[in-house]
């Protein structure tokens, strides 16, 4: 029998010819993510490190993201002990504040690879399935142990085949389509498993794939992840990764699966998630009465350079309604300065927006963009739970990057379908 994605590569981690699901598997990862949870990790384990030092300093990804720059005393002092563990232990992969979010800056800088094995003290390190790595969340105990011993385990989870078929209509973007899955599948619907996309998947760039598979967790999945192809190998080559530095892992034709589902892409319209979870979805069509007063383009699921220029299509030449606050949050530094050499940033600057810094902070509710009671926010990024940007009496909706912007256009949820270019 052969074996899926996830099986193979674990196999190949573990040092065994083949895995099962349900097996559990002693692997030694690529790299460690950590960001701003960096200081609450290494004070779990300061006396080991002090005796035993890190076991690699290669091996852990530090990005200082989440609230930058810091905004109180207490997050300023995070960021300072980051910076001298980083100092005293030569930590070779370290990005301060203002390269931009881990996610984004990770698969920027080549340090997520095909068929490569990244975990990290995040949920969201799912994203880098978009380019056939195996990559998932742990928590910051198993973070600490890592960091001190190269090694952990994991169970080998349950896979999950997703077929995608068909063409993605007008104005409909990878935001709807995952949105649409985690609908249909429901939040719980992949627990612990690993998620394949296949299909009529060459339409869908780097960009769209990292907006799917970031949100795979949001479905409850281990991992999601895409097969290599022409479409990794050209984003690979374009940031100066050599095809000799990776290589790609792909599932078995007779793999088993525990399930097989089917998604028509033609049949798909703009979604929105509506509060106060991911899997509450509806067509933007049925949601056009509702008023809005934050509109957020950015994050990690939709702060990248194709999303500003989607948003710089609606709004050029146009002004936000004025009971609006548009937030405009790039994924990265490097998003950042090419919106601003292409001028696709402009256009959504002079229709009111406000430029953010790289970063994660109006997403968790940390910094710049916490809502107050009452108010309702539309946004890019990829979870909607009660209190998440602040107020538990605020609402989050969540959609594509076309969508925010044909709703900041009008200060109600809009179809950006109606929007006149």
């Amino acid at each position: 029998m052969g074996m899926t994605f996830a099986e193979k590569i674990l196999a190949k981690y573990s040092g065994k010819k083949e895995t099962m699901p349900g097996e559990i598997v002693t692997v030694k990862p690529d790299h460690l993510l950590t960001h701003d949870n960096t200081a609450a990790i290494i004070q779990k384990i300061k006396e080991e490190l002090e005796r035993h030092g890190v076991f690699s300093s290669d091996l852990p990804i530090i990005v200082i993201d989440h609230v930058v720059p810091a905004s109180s005393e207490k997050t300023a002092d995070n960021h300072k002990k980051i910076r001298e563990f980083v100092k005293k232990y030569h930590i070779t992969h370290f990005f301060d504040a203002g390269n931009g979010i881990c996610h984004q800056v990770v698969v920027e800088k080549g340090l997520a690879l095909p068929g490569s094995l990244i975990l990290g003290s995040d949920s969201h390190t799912c994203s880098y399935g978009a380019v056939n790595a195996f990559s998932t969340g742990i928590d910051r105990t198993e973070a600490a142990s890592l960091l001190l011993t190269g090694e952990t385990w994991l169970k080998v989870p349950q896979s999950i085949k997703m077929i995608l078929k068909g063409k993605l209509s007008d104005n409909v973007y990878a935001k709807d389509v995952i949105l649409y899955i985690i609908g249909d599948i429901t939040a719980s619907g992949a627990t612990y498993c690993s998620v394949e996309f296949h299909g009529d998947i060459s339409q869908f760039s780097i960009e769209d794939r990292f907006t799917m598979a970031n949100m795979g967790v949001e479905m409850g999945a281990k991992n999601a992840v895409f097969p290599f192809d022409d479409i990794t190998r050209g984003y690979l080559d374009s940031i100066g990764v050599p095809s000799s530095a990776y290589s790609p892992v792909y599932p078995d034709e007779d793999a088993s699966y525990m399930e097989t589902l089917e998604y028509n892409l033609d049949e798909i319209e703009p979604m929105v998630a509506c509060p106060h979870t991911v899997d509450n979805v509806k067509p933007v069509k049925d949601l056009e009465d509702i008023d809005i007063q934050q509109c957020l383009i950015g994050t990690c699921t939709n702060g990248r350079y194709s999303d500003f220029q989607v948003a710089a299509k609606i709004l050029k030449d146009k002004k936000i309604h004025p009971d609006v606050r548009l937030l405009l949050l790039p994924a990265s530094k490097s998003v950042l300065e090419k919106t601003l050499e292409t001028g696709v940033m402009q256009p959504l600057i002079e229709a009111g927006g406000i430029l953010l810094p790289p970063g994660c902070g109006p997403c968790l509710g940390a910094h710049q963009g916490v809502l107050a009671p009452g108010e309702r926010c539309i946004s890019t990024a990829n979870r909607n739970f009660k209190g998440r940007m602040g107020s538990k009496e605020a609402e989050i909706y969540l959609a594509s990057p076309a969508t925010v912007a044909a709703s900041a256009l009008y200060g109600r949820i809009t179809d950006p379908r109606e929007v006149d270019l």
